[in-house]
């Protein structure tokens, strides 16, 4: 039997579980559920981080001691996982007794390959992030050093530390990328680290001295390893390695790494150059998909937004969000979880075209065939029209969730449910039913409409499985758990005879005059206060005018954007190379990385501001500064109508 082995980031315990953490293990569950339809033997992995001096303050702080609460935190995300209906096949914890163990013996390993010396290490250091930064990289905001991540202070940090010659693996990284070019999706994130690859690594640290929460350092107790190290070998010691060789050598290499962006280095750089040094496979590919928002804004407490995904599933159903997850949000690209959209395609795509079509069919099975499924005979061509397209979909279907295409997947998926629903009008059975000679034909029609049905729900199933149950139930189908298979996804395999079972609408529509949201979201923090600023501001405005010759000396001029990368280290700033025309190339470095990805900057034609004063930005030099319009939290830039010529100056 084919294997896959499939693996979540394990999450840091330092917070509850939100929609946003929830979406990689249902993505992780989708896919797992799916492989196995296909017939796969499937691994799926998730867990807890719980090291690091972030937990040992937080105990201190709540003056327990830290293993008590990292199971409290821990069992938050165990629970969450169960009552979302995950099939994750092991949770890993970072505390466990094998996991430590094993983190050791790969820790020694690298030793002994000569990857690991001892040095000191002195910089600046975050401990949210748990990252060192350097002078070049640190921002500075009321005569405080801030980390260019998270925006709290940091501390000058000087320790000896042990260092993985992360640098001795950047040719080897490089040929692995060029030999394996699926290695990381989607392929501008691949690109973002193989510019990492370009630049060169830089050797990394990997234990601590000031705080001993965490993983001994083998020979050496007085460091605790680096909280990622310590993390990342997860992926392994959750398959026993190095003494269950049976689990291990069944499932490793993994077939899946899922993470979020913010992450992708750590697992496309580090854990491959870590696994070349103890000499394992790499893994086939990692996936480092996009950020969620909810309605709009970044997820927060503040705002009302980090919303337990128990309370979503107790107000639509746990299939719901799987499906609006899938269908709204382009995996790999950051997506907005907006309640607004949810009701809208819950409407229109689970009441209108799914449940109406199951409900529609079985009533008139019901009414023309005293509920029992009829055999089918008495052919026609609008018959080979339905069944090309159920060929066709499941091929396409296939293909696309093979790729993690999801929103394509269900794209396809429900032409096919539109279909049928059509192929009723086109059949006309309420005409049929009238004509006692054409019983033969309306008994192949409603026999096509249920097996076109059964196949939707086997489809469907991954990513709504409930769903799918629910189908096969009215459907008389024995044992539907055990029925979602790739065996049953043929046509022609209804079994004719049994009575259907109608019930209650699968799906029953939402009256969104009448129906309260789940998601409210707070109003900020000092809004009077800032309306207060906002008319003082028009106020002044109104008397400080500016004549024409002052606003001459502003230069703004068009610009076409020629390449566009995020800044390392860095979750605001974008760095652009401008075309000016005649004035020739222009480098800037903008804080718009939270609306806009690099590649879709691309070709856009801007207006700067051309004659500002030169400013670095995390050590990077910005020669003018462009313009766009906010308002609350949507971020436009101003661009031109049609092409004109890059340089072009706004009069």
């Amino acid at each position: 039997m084919k294997k896959f082995y499939v693996t979540t980031p394990i999450y840091y315990v330092n917070a509850e579980p939100h929609i946003g953490s929830s979406y990689t293990t249902i993505v992780g569950d989708i896919i797992s559920r799916y492989k196995r339809m296909r017939g796969y033997d499937v691994f799926y992995l998730t867990g807890t981080d719980e090291h690091g001096q972030k937990i040992l303050q937080a105990a201190k702080a709540k003056n327990i001691d830290p293993q008590e609460l990292c199971n409290e935190l821990s069992g938050k995300f165990k629970t969450l996982w169960e009552e979302l209906q995950i099939t994750n096949d092991y949770f890993v914890r970072t505390t466990d007794e094998q996991h430590m163990k094993t983190v050791q013996f790969f820790v020694e390993k690298m030793l002994e390959n000569g990857d690991i010396y001892k040095g000191k290490y002195e910089g600046w250091y975050c401990v949210p992030c748990e990252t060192y930064w350097t002078n070049e990289e640190i921002e500075e905001k009321d005569g405080k050093k801030i980390c260019p991540s998270c925006g709290r202070e940091v501390n000058w940090v000087e320790e000896e530390n042990y260092f993985f010659r992360l640098s001795k693996y950047n040719e080897p990284l490089k040929k692995h990328f060029k030999e394996n070019p699926d290695f990381v999706e989607p392929e501008f994130r691949k690109n973002e680290m193989l510019k990492i690859l370009e630049s060169g690594l830089k050797d990394l640290s990997i234990t601590r001295t000031t705080f001993n929460w965490g993983v001994p350092m083998p020979n050496d107790p007085k460091h605790v390893i680096y909280v990622w190290v310590d993390a990342l070998i997860n992926y392994v010691s959750a398959l026993g390695y190095p003494e269950n060789k049976e689990l291990f050598e069944k499932y490793w290499p993994a077939d899946l790494h899922l993470i979020g962006k913010e992450i992708n280095r750590f697992h496309s750089l580090i854990w491959p150059a870590m696994l070349m040094s103890v000499g394992l496979p790499l893994p086939k590919k990692v996936f480092a998909h996009g950020w969620l928002t909810v309605n709009g804004q970044k997820i927060s407490k503040s705002l009302g937004n980090a919303i337990d995904p128990r309370v979503l599933v107790k107000a639509y159903g746990n299939d719901v969000i799987r499906y609006y997850l899938m269908r709204d949000i382009v995996f790999g690209k950051d997506g907005d979880f907006s309640e607004d959209n949810l009701i809208t395609r819950y409407n229109s795509d689970l009441v209108n075209d799914l449940s109406n079509l199951v409900h529609r069919t079985l009533s008139m099975v019901n009414k023309y065939f005293d509920s029992k499924i009829p055999e089918p005979s008495e052919k026609a061509e609008v018959d080979n029209q339905l069944h090309d397209l159920i060929n066709s979909t499941i091929e396409k279907y296939e293909n696309y969730m093979d790729k993690y295409l999801f929103t394509h997947a269900l794209e396809s998926l429900w032409e096919l449910v539109r279909f049928t629903n059509k192929y009723i009008d086109l059949t006309e059975p309420w005409l049929l039913g009238k004509d006692e000679s054409k019983k033969m034909r309306l008994a192949t029609v409603m026999y096509n409409l249920m097996d076109s049905i059964r196949i939707i729900g086997l489809l469907i199933s991954p990513i709504m499985p409930d769903t799918a149950i629910k189908i096969f139930e009215k459907l008389s189908i024995e044992e539907p758990e055990k029925y979602i298979n790739n065996e049953n996804i043929k046509i022609g395999l209804l079994q004719s005879g049994k009575k259907v079972n109608i019930g209650d609408p699968i799906f029953k529509r939402i009256d969104v005059k009448k129906w309260e949201k789940v998601i409210v979201m707070k109003k900020e923090e000092g809004k009077m206060e800032e309306k207060k600023v906002e008319a003082k501001k028009e106020e002044i405005m109104e008397n400080v005018l500016i004549d024409i010759d002052y606003f001459k000396n502003v230069d703004l001029r068009v610009a076409k954007i020629l390449e566009a990368e995020k800044v390392k280290k860095s979750k605001k700033l974008i760095k652009l190379q401008l075309d000016l025309g005649e004035l020739g190339k222009r480098q800037i470095v903008a804080g718009i990385a939270n609306y806009y990805e690099p590649e879709n900057l691309i070709g856009k034609r801007i207006i700067i501001v051309a004659n500002l004063k030169p400013a670095k930005l995390m050590g990077i030099e910005s020669n003018g500064m462009l313009l766009a319009a906010k308002i609350n939290d949507k971020l436009v830039l101003l661009t031109t109508d049609g092409d004109i010529e890059p340089g072009a100056k706004i009069s």
